[in-house]
């Protein structure tokens, strides 16, 4: 299977070397040459290391790379090759071949920092009890080459090296293989080898963790010296950033991984399990979460296959945990919500939690929310206001999925304020509770209780990791009494602050603002958006101081007067302005608006139940009960979520009407953007970058082939239409990215977007929520939907929610490039709806009527007035 490749390196092989360092490679002739200098750069003397390179049937130049890098090393550099198996049966063969007292098996597409051997040996010969030795991991930005200590253990090396017994400090769990060393002659006495069946992860857990298990006390330095850059490529070609749509992470890795380890441990230790293997596991389950969470609670279709295996494992898993430690473990990403569901979901037992949570106090309403979760059968509810039965004035049942299965349900009820409440579950009265629940814990470390105490007093200053990401106003103070001076409050009390994007506009916000501006002269409204945006002159020149910079002290000032904030995104630059809440360390106290900026089909939920929305305007029938009705993802209920239709459809019927079906001139394509063709938006931005690949993905491909298609030329030609190209705004690089043929005109968002909407004789799009303006005008749509398997999986944001394409789309949904095209010209030729998707538009949309911005205005005013009375039952 494999051989040993000998060099012609002079260096003698030392007997038994301090360091292994074995390195499974395939296919990382990129890396290489960077993690090679790394180990040659070592402080450590060369005659106390050796690597074994073990080459896992590489079709690149890695094992020429490899082969040179032996022949040239101040240290025996054995290389192997074999044929590809996986990195585990890489590593193996690598072990085979170990000699040193101590091993580790760093990544090649890794680097080590020049101290990392001799901070190790320093370590060890301080500290010989040691059974493992635990690196300290950074972040390596593949596409900036920036290092960032941003891993969410980091904590566990702040100041020295410390010998930790995982027994007593179950809080430090480790289970890493790449940035640990191993003492060789343990692995071999245990037989302990890397089981190739666990994939797409998790195989280091498991080595680690049977290697732990086997000592009577796990003696574990952390050692912060030994700095470890964790490679985060930009490609996401990693096996970890693939291992997201395998089904064996929910299968195979939850049976061979996480189970055998339980299991293992139950049976050496007489049932009880040691609380930092559990707090491992834990772990490893926060990132299955935080994977479903991304996706909208589903995933890929090999996944959602898994999803009867999954959940049957977790209920062995779960049973085999300590509800105890579930409770108090210090994983992060295991909010409440989340431990409710590993305690309760698969426990085949009816489950409702007590006490009930008073969670939200609206003054303007006179409303009080509380919610509770339960697990199984709803509980019989009756609410008491004033001793009087009654129904809330708002309630919402939302469910908790989790791998294709509801797990949890949450329950919120809005009843009056003015008036005592009681809550009667199963016909006992439930008690209530103003503070959330605080897990508990083992550990209470310096930090946490400095922050506890932080309201009775003393404070030091912060520690680095736990300082703000944007520093203090010097000037906090003085702004916030200007803000509060009668002078401001005349100009800018009872503000209304509108805005699109912090970049750019065009979208509901300002067409909101002008008819606040026309209409409505008065509420106090003002737009703010960045300095240097394309649209910054004009809307100056159009309304003069009330445009307002993005950042500025104005800006502040008007932010911190605002009664409303008013916008068609709710990223965080938009809801929580860290220049405010941290520069000024003021919780915002605006209520805000999500207008959107298109029409929800997919599940979001999970991305804005976080967020604090008073109104949440909707449009259609459909998304408006896929929101504010019971049993979807949403917390939101009839309350926020309001059927107002969005304000820029006021100004696209206007359009519409002039342009008429005989001005529609335009093939417009408008394909919506991928999350996997975008970097990651840097902290407080909203402005997005395409990844190097895009010009060569099948994305890119797949477009400008059907915008290339003679086919498509010769009809436009024939029917005197031109061929419009409309990228996504995040997707707006794309123009310069790639050559668009001969014929197509280039079109962007910083124009009038929606002049191109009623010139549109046929919208083509993929998913875009661009294909409902074009309904509002009954303008045909095509959906190109080429890699409908990976975004309908989740892969791109959300997941599939209540639309489906081909059951309520406006028009046919193709998957192939011919028939697309041949959609495309016939919906062309006709410039109107077929009748079968002029019934859908007829349905989805219950007014169209030119008064969207009446609606929304009256639905943020009415926000701020009291409820209705609750109705007694």
């Amino acid at each position: 299977m494999a051989a040993a490749v000998t060099t012609a390196h002079p260096v003698p092989p030392v007997e038994a070397p301090r360091f292994t360092i074995v390195t499974a490679v395939y296919n990382v002739a990129t890396y290489l040459p960077a993690f090679i200098a790394s180990v040659d750069a070592q402080t450590f003397g060369p005659e106390g290391l050796e690597v074994v390179a073990v080459d896992d049937g590489s079709t690149d130049d890695s094992l020429a790379l490899l082969h040179a890098w032996a022949e040239r090393a101040a240290y025996p550099v054995v290389v192997l090759t074999k044929e590809n198996g996986g990195q585990s049966t890489a590593r193996n063969l690598g072990l085979d071949h170990a000699r040193g007292e101590w091993v580790t098996f760093t990544d090649p597409d890794d680097v080590i920092e020049p101290g990392y051997l001799a901070g190790v040996d320093a370590f060890l010969t301080a500290e010989p009890g040691a059974v493992l030795v635990a690196c300290n991991l950074l972040l390596l930005q593949d596409r900036t080459g920036q290092v960032e200590d941003e891993h969410p253990l980091r904590h566990r090396f702040r100041g020295k090296a410390r010998l930790r017994d995982l027994d007593r400090e179950p809080a430090y769990f480790f289970g890493s293989a790449p940035v640990a060393f191993f003492r060789r002659s343990d692995v071999e006495r245990l037989g302990l080898r890397f089981d190739p069946a666990i994939r797409p992860n998790f195989e280091d857990g498991h080595f680690t963790g049977i290697y732990l298990l086997s000592f009577e006390r796990p003696l574990v330095g952390f050692v912060p010296q030994a700095r470890y850059q964790y490679r985060k490529r930009a490609d996401t070609s990693s096996t970890t950033g693939s291992s997201a749509r395998d089904r064996g992470r929910y299968t195979t890795v939850l049976r061979l991984g996480y189970l055998d380890l339980l299991r293992r441990a139950a049976a050496d230790r007489d049932g009880r399990i040691p609380e930092w293997l559990q707090n491992l596991i834990l772990y490893e389950l926060s990132w299955i979460i935080t994977l479903q969470l991304r996706a909208g609670g589903s995933s890929s279709s090999a996944v959602a296959e898994a999803s009867d295996e999954f959940h049957g494992l977790m209920v062995e898993l779960t049973g085999l945990l300590d509800p105890e430690v579930v409770d108090r473990s210090p994983v992060s990403r295991l909010n409440q919500l989340w431990r409710d569901v590993l305690l309760h979901a698969w426990s085949g037992e009816d489950w409702q939690q007590s006490p009930v949570q008073v969670t939200h106090f609206d003054r303007a309403q006179g409303l009080v929310r509380l919610e509770y979760r339960y697990v199984g059968t709803a509980p019989a509810e009756v609410c008491v206001s004033g001793g009087v039965p009654v129904r809330p004035v708002y309630a919402k049942t939302r469910d908790v999925s989790f791998v294709g299965r509801v797990v949890l349900h949450e329950r919120s009820l809005w009843l009056p304020a003015g008036k005592a409440i009681r809550i009667d579950l199963n016909g006992r009265s439930a008690a209530l509770d103003t503070e959330e629940p605080r897990r508990g814990s083992s550990v209470a470390t310096v930090p946490s209780i400095r922050r506890h105490l932080d309201r009775h007093g003393y404070r030091e200053d912060p520690e680095p990791w736990e300082r703000p990401t944007v520093d203090p106003e010097p000037n906090a103070a003085r702004i916030l009494r200007l803000a509060r001076s009668r002078p401001v409050r005349r100009v800018l009390g009872r503000a209304w602050v509108l805005m699109d994007r912090v970049h750019d506009a065009g979208d509901n916000g300002e067409r909101l603002f002008e008819y606040l501006r026309a209409e409505r002269p008065d509420i106090n409204a003002w737009f703010t958006i960045r300095r240097d945006a394309p649209e910054w002159a004009g809307l100056r020149r159009r309304h003069g101081r009330r445009v307002v910079a993005y950042g500025s002290l104005r800006w502040k000032l008007l932010l911190l007067n605002a009664e409303h904030l008013v916008s068609s995104h709710a990223d965080q630059p938009v809801t929580a302005p860290r220049e405010i809440t941290e520069g000024l360390g003021v919780r915002p106290e605006w209520r805000f608006t999500f207008l959107q900026h298109g029409v929800i089909k997919d599940d979001l939920s999970n991305w804005l139940n976080p967020k604090s929305i008073d109104t949440f305007v909707t449009s259609t029938r459909a998304e408006q009960e896929s929101i504010a009705g019971d049993h979807n993802g949403y917390a939101y209920s009839s309350r926020e979520a309001r059927l107002t239709g969005l304000p820029r459809f006021d100004r696209l019927r206007e359009i519409g009407a002039r342009v008429g079906v005989p001005g529609r001139d335009l093939i417009l394509v408008a394909p919506t953007w991928r999350n996997w063709l975008t970097r990651q938006l840097e902290l407080g931005s909203q402005e997005r970058e395409l990844s190097d690949d895009f010009a060569s993905s099948e994305f890119a491909t797949s477009w400008l082939d059907l915008l290339g298609s003679a086919e498509l030329a010769r009809a436009a030609a024939d029917l005197g239409l031109t061929i419009a190209f409309l990228p996504h705004p995040n997707l707006r690089e794309a123009l310069s990215a790639v050559d668009l043929p001969a014929g197509v005109e280039p079109f962007t968002f910083e124009g009038d977007v929606q002049e191109l909407f009623a010139r549109s004789a046929v919208l083509v799009t993929d998913y875009s929520s661009m294909a409902f303006n074009a309904a509002y005008l009954d303008i045909p749509v095509v959906y190109f939907q080429f890699d409908r398997d990976r975004v309908l999986a989740g892969e791109h944001v959300g997941s599939r929610g209540y639309y489906d394409y081909e059951r309520d789309g406006y028009g046919p949904v193709r998957t192939e490039l011919a028939a697309a095209v041949a959609a495309v010209v016939e919906s062309a030729r006709t410039r109107t709806p077929a009748p079968e998707y002029q019934a859908r538009i007829e349905a989805a949309f219950p007014e169209r009527d030119g008064r969207c911005c009446e609606r929304v205005v009256a639905a943020i005013t009415e926000s701020t007035r009291k409820a209705p009375a609750a109705e007694p039952l």
